[in-house]
């Protein structure tokens, strides 16, 4: 491993109409305090919205945060675009109030990872450091 590597690139979105932010801002200083570099999209972010942030900042790992409960209703679509633009080799995070019967559908639908409360910022970083490198996207 060489010291000259770019820095994994992670954007950080709010899917959704939900406007609490507070844990996508503390994730988004985690990341970026462990040596990543992180764009935060801001709250209420459409799907078509996220995907094209993804594509313009070429980035590495896509996390969301979705505290609403609308996670089954707006992922699917996020991950069919994500397919449709060929950036399937992104490795996709999501967090927030998911349901544990909700987990394994969502790791379906090709997410990585899938974060309750509670789950600390270094477990998030080293999950994502392990992905890049098992992907070899890096």
């Amino acid at each position: 491993m060489t010291q000259s590597r770019n820095p994994i690139r992670v954007l950080v979105a709010k899917p959704g109409l939900d406007g609490h932010d507070r844990g996508a801002k503390v994730i988004a200083r985690a990341l970026r305090d462990s040596g990543m570099e992180v764009i935060y999209t801001g709250i209420r972010q459409t799907p078509q919205m996220i995907v094209q942030a993804a594509i313009q900042e070429d980035v590495d790992v896509l996390g969301m945060s979705i505290l609403s409960g609308a996670h089954l209703e707006i992922l699917p679509g996020i991950m069919e675009l994500l397919r449709e633009e060929g950036l399937s080799d992104i490795v996709v995070i999501v967090g927030g109030i998911i349901p544990e019967s909700d987990r394994q559908p969502l790791l379906d639908l090709g997410i990585s990872g899938v974060f309750g409360p509670g789950t600390s910022t270094s477990a998030i970083a080293e999950f994502i450091e392990t992905k890049i490198e098992e992907r070899g996207v890096r």
